[in-house]
């Protein structure tokens, strides 16, 4: 093992210790989130300035870094479809009238899919306003081959339909979904979670006894499986250290300085959406301010993983223990807002390119004739996104082959895809919380005084300030 990569790890280790030191502290989960933020962009950042970001011993530092990054994100996978059966059943057990599901399932997809909409909105806003067109674009060999691939790609996202779309949500084989193979494992989960505690409350009346050991199992089920959830978020600052770390350590500054319009245009619509959901909150009587602090840790994990999916058992966490929304719409949020109206990926990212390749066929991407399919194209299309890295590029396809635009040219942003692919999952996250939110509030759910409350349970466990 080469010298300087024993140096790097050793570097790794000890600020990976300082955080260890935070936690002996009993430093709030918040605080302990944003120093593995930026302790992670430190140590990035001096990867790069040593060595450079295409270097053997940056790639090589990289791989160790993700066997913490990528090994922290595929232990909250690992939870998340444990979490959504247990929970989704023990929430059914406890409702009084199974009707009530009508209703939080209709406000919680109905908030995501307008809120979407509003996303591509903004997204063809700040495409304006900040003047973006890939007319006279350059592509490099990298960028040649990303187009070569999108095209490639193109023939499976012209075949997907919403019949076909809505076909997969059911789990034909809910085993299968259980190991969340397929793109919609999570929402076919969902819907079989919802049988089972539909057929499970069905037989409450007629054999109270079989019921009542099915609730005690569930109620076991669910302590056990949250009790591992708290176990996996005591992870999260080194997991968060780490994949700053990686994807600091490997950006390249000159291609961000090469699109630098496109990234502060993304960021920059990824900014006002952030607050129409603060807006949103603020309208339906919530503080918003005591609101963003609350969602902040699980917004930062969803910047350094970039995965809506595994950010799911924390975003559940929050809901209930920060905002007081109750369990089963946290899970329902958190479910469907991972695979359905992703405000970010699904929304702002394919409504900016359009609108950015329009111009090179000749098509004025500011004429109702074109703004309006294509605001009804991203909200279709926003059904069932992937909720992992990639799910923004799917998007993409869908909208710009149902558009008949050129989807090779999407290639021109390799360079900077994880740079705003972070922004784009934390708006994810926001929106499918902010979806919770809405819905717990509107049915008259929310703990409000767990909302209010300045001392609240901290994501690991203890207390902390809010």
């Amino acid at each position: 093992m080469a010298i300087q990569l024993i140096i790097n790890l050793g570097a790794a280790l000890l600020l990976g210790a300082f955080l260890y030191h935070q936690q002996r502290r009993h430093l709030s989960f918040t605080v302990r989130v944003f120093s593995a933020l930026g302790l992670g962009v430190l140590l990035g950042a001096l990867l790069q300035l040593t060595y450079g970001a295409g270097s053997e011993i940056v790639k090589n530092t990289g791989n160790y870094l993700d066997i913490v990054g990528s090994g922290y994100v595929k232990l909250l996978q690992m939870v998340v479809m444990p979490l959504i059966l247990v929970s989704i059943i023990g929430a059914i057990l406890k409702l009084k009238n199974t009707a009530s599901l009508g209703k939080i399932s209709g406000l919680t997809i109905g908030t995501l899919m307008l809120t979407t909409m509003l996303a591509a909105l903004i997204g063809i806003l700040m495409a304006k306003l900040f003047g973006l067109s890939a007319v006279g674009l350059t592509s490099s060999a990298a960028e040649v081959a990303r187009g070569q691939y999108l095209q490639g790609a193109l023939g499976k996202a012209q075949e997907i339909s919403l019949p076909s779309m809505l076909l997969s949500f059911i789990p034909a084989n809910p085993f299968l979904d259980l190991t969340g193979a397929r793109k919609t494992s999570t929402i076919a989960i969902v819907i079989f979670a919802l049988f089972i505690g539909i057929a499970a409350t069905g037989i409450a009346q007629k054999q109270p006894k079989l019921f009542a050991s099915f609730e005690s199992f569930v109620e076991v089920a669910h302590a056990l499986v949250m009790r591992l959830v708290t176990l996996v978020l005591r992870l999260t600052p080194y997991g968060v250290f780490a994949l700053m770390a990686q994807v600091v350590s490997g950006s390249s500054y000159r291609d961000i300085l090469n699109l630098i319009g496109f990234v502060l245009a993304s960021y920059s619509a990824l900014a006002l959406m952030f607050v129409v959901h603060l807006a949103m909150v603020a309208g339906i009587g919530l503080n918003p301010l005591r609101y963003a602090r609350k969602i902040l840790p699980v917004l930062a994990f969803a910047f350094t993983s970039r995965s809506s999916a595994g950010a799911i058992p924390m975003s559940v966490q929050t809901q209930t223990r920060r905002l007081g929304t109750s369990e089963g719409i946290a899970n329902f949020a958190a479910s469907f807002g991972a695979t359905i109206g992703q405000n970010g990926c699904a929304g702002i990212y394919p409504a900016m390119l359009a609108v950015m390749i329009a111009p090179t066929v000749g098509i004025d991407p500011y004429t109702a004739s074109f703004l309006v399919p294509l605001v009804g194209i991203i909200a279709i299309g926003s059904v069932g996104v992937a909720g992992v890295g990639g799910g923004a590029t799917f998007a993409a396809l869908i909208v710009l082959s149902s558009m008949n635009l050129p989807v090779a040219l999407a290639g021109l942003l390799i360079s900077i895809e994880p740079l705003i692919d972070m922004g784009r999952t934390a708006l994810n996250v926001s929106g499918s919380i902010t979806a919770g939110t809405l819905t717990s509030r509107l049915l008259g759910e929310t703990d409000l005084a767990l909302f209010n409350n300045a001392l609240e349970l901290n994501l690991d466990g203890a207390d902390e300030k809010a």
